[in-house]
């Protein structure tokens, strides 16, 4: 009897550690998720006040309110599952890129990511891009604090692959500071030619008012009016800004205000109600990708292009 009775208290004792152990996890997980919750408040509460004097149309309450639970729910998808523990999930997928002669031309596309990101970032693109028989590549930018203009070699050896595989030049799809990557590879290699066209999804085109709080090197790259940011505009032929398309959002927490996020002679689209993160999941900027694809394989039958 004597036994059952320990047996039964050491049951209970362990039954009410793994109890306290999983409360207190829970409470963990809940405390980080307030803490997200409130930060993210805070840039919505920044990013509102600097908008006001901005050009974009402003948001109204509601579309705010979607914008930022929208972040809430994707930004701890991306960062504390995508990017640390998928980010090598899916593979670059570039079989089934050339095409018999009779075959229309296949375009490729590059995906860059930005700011302390990887390419686990793209995932769900990965998984759409695959559905759809389009070719892709995306890139790793490293080091993660270094200078923009060094993520331009990793830029050129991913333009070199899908060209090769493709026989087309593809489309580039960049969030965030890969917008800018984008730019600093096309200034350094002159590749005007070599790029179908640019999606851009967040990017801080004439820096981003955040940035004046940065210390990495690539974050002081995106102030506002910063030295970097006025040589690169500087060293850009008027033409280069037609081969853009910059997906802006009124509610972007972290590029802002809004209408930074668009070079100046690019197409500019309004994606409403959705901050930085959330808006790479948006299916009208997918949309648009899938538009500028199908606008480049266009194109490339007309001027007689083939798979090697």
């Amino acid at each position: 009897m004597l036994v059952w009775l320990l047996a039964v208290a050491w049951g209970l004792h362990w039954a009410l550690q793994l109890h306290a152990s999983v409360l207190r996890a829970l409470g963990v997980v809940a405390l980080a998720v307030t803490w997200h919750a409130l930060w993210l408040a805070l840039t919505f509460a920044l990013m509102s006040w600097r908008n006001r004097p901005d050009a974009a149309p402003k948001p109204s309450r509601e579309e705010c309110l979607r914008a930022w639970w929208g972040e809430v729910l994707a930004a701890p998808r991306v960062f504390a599952w995508q990017q640390p523990f998928r980010s090598r999930a899916l593979p670059d997928d570039l079989a089934g890129a050339s095409a018999s002669e009779t075959d229309a031309p296949k375009v490729g596309v590059v995906l860059v990511h930005g700011f302390v990101c990887n390419r686990g970032l793209w995932n769900p693109w990965m998984k759409r891009l695959r559905a759809q028989g389009v070719p892709y590549l995306a890139v790793n930018l490293e080091p993660v604090f270094g200078v923009i203009d060094d993520y331009t070699t990793v830029i050129e050896e991913a333009v070199q692959r899908v060209t090769e595989a493709t026989g087309c030049a593809p489309v580039i799809v960049a969030h965030s500071m890969g917008g800018l990557a984008v730019r600093a590879w096309l200034r350094r290699y002159q590749a005007d030619d070599r790029v179908a066209s640019v999606v851009t999804i967040g990017t801080p085109h004439q820096g981003t008012w955040l940035a004046y709080w940065g210390s990495t090197p690539n974050a002081r790259q995106m102030k506002p009016g910063g030295v970097w940011l006025t040589h690169l505009a500087a060293d850009e032929p008027a033409s280069r800004a037609r081969r853009f398309v910059c997906c802006f959002s009124h509610c972007d927490n972290i590029v802002f205000p809004a209408m930074t996020a668009v070079l100046p002679g690019a197409r500019a689209v309004l994606v409403r109600a959705a901050a930085h993160v959330d808006m790479v999941g948006r299916s009208e900027v997918f949309n648009e990708v899938l538009v500028a694809i199908k606008a480049a394989q266009a194109v490339a039958q007309s001027t007689g292009a083939r798979q090697a």
